[in-house]
């Protein structure tokens, strides 16, 4: 039982994500808009049994991928606190993403 499995180490927003065709990934914030196209840089290539890792044979590789939506992630709370001092704050942080549909790695 042999399975053609195809998929990519692409270099996005700071970190390596494993993406395969059809695969929706959220990534850091990419200024474009809703429906448009990019291209992803592959760091290595699996195809079935052969692992391509070479630069010069993947700077051929084109993995392409659809924004799907700009959004932000869930709100994480940020506290400090010092015992004794009256010293608290409270702050809030939510991340600006970017969901992307990969739709083609060639």
């Amino acid at each position: 039982m042999s399975t053609h499995v195809v998929y990519a180490i692409v270099r996005a927003g700071g970190r390596q994500e494993k993406v395969s065709v059809g695969d929706l990934v959220t990534l850091d914030r990419i200024q474009v808009a809703a429906g448009s196209t990019i291209e992803l840089p592959a760091l290595l290539l699996v195809d079935g049994e052969t692992v391509t890792s070479a630069a010069d044979e993947l700077a051929k590789v084109k993995v392409t991928a659809e924004v799907v939506e700009n959004l932000r992630g869930p709100k994480i709370v940020i506290q400090k606190y010092k015992n004794k001092t009256g010293y608290k704050k409270r702050m809030g942080f939510r991340a600006s993403l970017t969901k992307v549909k990969v739709t083609s790695i060639a």
